[in-house]
């Protein structure tokens, strides 16, 4: 697997192709593997420390989600060979899935939207099995009872992919520390994608996510929660990318 060094972290570079079978691959090694899909704002949390540093060191694939990183790793002369988006790639996981008959859970987004991007992908890919959907509630994580209860269902259900859909840092951390009891052979988290899948939240045209653009889209749909976080993830990259340059050359 070609995995290259990128500022703070590393990124496998792959090709969606190559994505898929590698993760078909891990879903028959039956390893509790894991998958995490950096962006802008991962780099700089990875920058400030902490358990996310562990979660990524010990990540089976590690993906480059978004057009500012390949321009980075172009200028650092590192080029990456294709965007792998989470809510781009959760689609063809979902057709991966229903072709080789892998059992699927949703976890996260707000109450019933797993469920509906469940309902939705089923529709597209006849055959898909989600074995089970839950929603869990604000602060779950801090409370014993209801962390016993998803784990609980997931471990019920069987299934040979998670999804886990409650934004970073939380959702790594909820995979990293629970995946050797939940036995799931491989798991993700991405993000947004089930609201994406739900129709919850509408994703931004291809047209802007090719040109890197989608962060404007993101803004502009969830202002009170989007605009601090782009705005500071971009000022706070800005010294970052200069200091691993210097550290290449």
């Amino acid at each position: 697997m070609a995995r290259i060094k990128f500022m703070n972290t590393e990124i496998d570079n792959l090709t969606m192709q190559e994505v898929l079978d590698s993760i078909d691959l891990l879903i028959r090694k039956n390893k509790n593997a894991y998958v995490v899909t950096p962006n802008v704002d991962h780099i700089v949390q990875l920058e400030r420390g902490g358990e996310l540093c562990d979660v990524y060191k010990n990540a089976d694939l590690i993906l480059a989600d978004g057009k500012p990183l390949l321009w980075i790793a172009k200028w650092y002369g590192t080029p990456l060979k294709q965007k792998i988006s989470g809510s781009d790639l959760f689609p063809l996981l979902c057709g991966l899935a229903a072709k080789k008959g892998y059992k699927m859970f949703f976890l996260g987004a707000a109450e019933g939207v797993a469920q509906k991007a469940a309902e939705n992908l089923i529709d597209r890919y006849p055959g898909l099995q989600v074995a089970g959907t839950y929603s869990p509630p604000y602060n779950f994580e801090k409370n014993l009872v209801e962390m016993e209860k998803i784990k609980h269902q997931i471990i019920k259900t069987k299934p040979h992919i998670l999804i886990v859909g409650l934004g970073c840092p939380k959702q790594e951390l909820f995979i990293y520390h629970n995946k050797e009891s939940l036995k799931v052979p491989i798991s993700f988290g991405l993000g947004a994608s089930l609201d994406f899948e739900a129709g919850h939240v509408k994703r931004a045209p291809r047209w802007m996510s090719n040109y890197g653009l989608e962060w404007v889209f993101r803004i502009i749909q969830e202002p009170k929660r989007m605009l601090k976080r782009y705005t500071v993830d971009g000022i706070e990259i800005v010294p970052l990318i200069f200091k691993y340059r210097r550290q290449k050359t």
